[in-house]
């Protein structure tokens, strides 16, 4: 394991309070930077994330060019909030129309690539309670300062609600713990580094999210951080310390259908690197139960594995960025 790279390219995000500084280093590399808001049914906290970002990085610092809203269809609110304030706002399914639809965060990600403009991109779910303008610029320094770094990954302490109104500080992260870090620790050490795998908030050059593939759900966070990893090498990643994030968290059996896209993710990622070869075929039932009547009921989720290819092998967004010619 590089042990030297966690001492390296490791932030605070204090580190990269200063935004003119930061503007000064955007204006001077002729770089723009878009940020992206995945949301689903975000009506509660998509309001006050555009009012801080907008306000503090493109108002009072220039340091965003633009912010993107994809949509996996929300039944609330969210779209309407969101284009009250002004900003971009799309639903998934009518980004690149032609192709097959599918609905989850990944797919987002992965169609904000063609609407937005940016030579960075920077990704931020829309569900933070505590939001503040650190979880962009907190982010986008590293990639901005150095001449070496191409992405990067938040970490926070992640307290655990109880009931509406109280916090646990600690407990947030589990999946993280219980799969994830074992996972990584039995066959990619190196990636054990990073404090939270699965965070949902990153950021990196359009050069290097055009050219890996998208998982559509849970998995995206894994595959991302192993295919990076992969093709580029440790030494163009970080991550930073965001202090807190507070969000709507997931009970028990959510988390294990989440682990569950994960470990499928993380094994398709070992067949497709050589490093494992399964003799049978992986199911895509995750089977639960629950009590009715004090009587044992299964839950059946089928949960199937969907991946967008890297984006530049998309003719149409080939077309609009002008890249015919490369490959």
């Amino acid at each position: 394991m590089n042990k030297s790279w966690i001492e390296t390219n490791t932030f605070h995000h204090s580190k990269f309070k200063d935004l003119d500084r930061l503007v000064a280093a955007k204006q001077r590399k002729n770089l723009s930077i878009s940020l992206c808001l995945p949301t689903l049914n975000e009506e509660r906290t998509i309001a006050k994330e555009i009012v801080i970002m907008k306000s503090e990085l493109m108002i009072r610092h220039p340091l965003l060019d633009e912010i993107v809203v994809i949509d996996s269809g929300s039944t609330d609110q969210t779209r309407e909030i969101a284009r009250a304030y002004e900003v971009m706002v799309y639903q998934a399914d009518d980004i690149l129309p032609a192709l097959s639809r599918f609905m989850g965060k990944g797919e987002n990600l992965w169609k904000a690539l063609y609407v937005t403009r940016g030579d960075i991109i920077v990704y931020i779910d829309a569900d933070i309670k505590n939001i503040h303008h650190r979880f962009a610029y907190g982010l986008i320094g590293p990639l901005l300062l150095s001449d070496t770094i191409r992405f990067t990954k938040a970490f926070y302490d992640r307290p655990i609600a109880i009931g509406d109104n109280k916090l646990r500080p600690t407990g947030g992260g589990r999946v993280t713990e219980l799969v994830t870090r074992p996972l990584f620790s039995l066959f990619m050490p190196d990636l054990t580094q990073f404090v939270q795998p699965l965070s949902g908030e990153y950021a990196g050059f359009r050069s290097i999210f055009e050219k890996i593939p998208f998982h559509i759900g849970y998995g995206v966070e894994t595959g991302m951080l192993i295919d990076i990893f992969e093709k580029w090498g440790l030494d163009v990643m970080a991550q930073v310390d965001l202090d807190r994030r507070v969000h709507k968290n997931q009970d028990t059996k959510a988390l294990g259908r989440m682990a569950f896209v994960i470990i499928k993710t993380f094994l398709k990622r070992l067949q497709d690197l050589d490093r494992m070869n399964l003799k049978q075929d992986i199911f895509n039932e995750m089977i639960q139960f629950h009590l009715v009547r004090d009587q044992l009921e299964s839950e059946i989720h089928t949960l199937e594995q969907h991946e967008r290819p890297p984006i530049i092998e998309i003719p149409e967004y080939r077309e609009k960025f002008g890249m015919e010619d490369k490959m």
